[in-house]
């Protein structure tokens, strides 16, 4: 019998099925938008050109069509979804480039407009912690009082060596301070990193894990480093090819890091989700069941959850 409790499927982490489904008391799917934000790493305000690995749909791959109307994207989306869940739930996820970096004004309709369509529980907000001002950050207050909103914030590493390297242009202060701002205001924090950067060691991907457990944060989404086409990252891997993760070696530092994140954090990603067509490297991403399939039968074998390690 498993003894961890945070799951509905004999999982030994945090799954997201399992917050939602013990939250709302149904299923709940995301419907992923495309609302046409920029970014301020991209537009020169924060920094120039972008995060290296960022392709060109801005981490918004499955995401709506940004040349229609969200009400048009989310209606779409959620009608081809019902196929597999005719009474789910759902949240609105605005998840391509960084979608609080807009006035206030423009962020209200854009929200707004989804707020209210038929099934919706909640919002998404993919962003960064540079790009939250004070009076979105009241708007966001607001919003959470009215529907259950999560924000999500990328920090990716906590090495600066690595930062500087990806062209991240935020610091770890600034993202600690947005941290600390948001769950003032009783806001869900969702953290997404990413393992197998350029240089990382093991040691360096444990060491953003360690850093987050410290933090008050809800939520985290791991990645695999994708090398896709169009990116910069692509022209690097290129030029000088660097050690990209394999399968065996992704599955053993994940199954560390959620050994060491307390058990009430939600695992909300656990893996890539690449587009084949764009994908250069790992191959082994596009097999994403798989993986999830390995990481469960790892931690059965070693006889680990989710926190056995959180208070190192």
């Amino acid at each position: 019998m498993n003894k961890f409790k945070y799951t509905l499927d004999n999982k030994r982490y945090h799954t997201l099925n399992y917050f939602l489904k013990t939250k709302f008391h149904e299923k709940v799917m995301k419907i992923s938008l495309n609302a046409g934000f920029t970014c301020p790493n991209i537009d020169g305000t924060k920094g120039f050109g972008g995060c290296i690995y960022c392709s060109k749909s801005g981490s918004g791959e499955f995401a709506g069509n940004k040349k229609e109307d969200l009400k048009t994207q989310f209606r779409k989306i959620k009608k081809n979804m019902e196929k597999k869940w005719p009474d789910a739930k759902c949240i609105a996820y605005f998840q391509a480039r960084t979608n609080t970096y807009a006035p206030v004004n423009v962020l209200k309709e854009k929200y707004e407009s989804v707020l209210n369509e038929d099934g919706v529980v909640g919002l998404a907000i993919a962003t960064r912690s540079d790009a939250i001002t004070d009076e979105c950050l009241d708007y966001l207050e607001d919003l959470n009082k009215r529907t259950f909103l999560t924000v999500e914030l990328g920090l990716q590493t906590t090495n600066e060596k690595t930062s500087k390297l990806i062209n991240r242009c935020n610091t770890l202060e600034n993202f600690e301070e947005m941290v600390k701002k948001l769950r003032k205001k009783n806001i869900n924090v969702v953290v997404h990193i990413i393992n197998g950067l350029p240089g990382e060691t093991e040691e360096d991907m444990l060491n953003t894990v360690k850093y987050l457990n410290k933090l008050d944060i809800q939520g985290i989404k791991i990645h695999m480093l994708s090398i896709c086409e169009g990116t910069k990252l692509a022209e690097m891997y290129k030029e000088k090819k660097f050690h990209v993760l394999t399968e065996k070696e992704y599955v053993d530092i994940v199954i560390k890091q959620l050994e060491l994140l307390r058990p009430e954090i939600v695992i909300h990603r656990i893996t890539g989700d690449p587009k084949k067509e764009d994908l250069i490297e790992p191959s082994w991403l596009l097999k994403k069941f798989q993986v999830i399939d390995d990481i469960d039968k790892e931690m059965v074998k070693r006889n680990v959850y989710q926190g056995d390690k959180s208070f190192l």
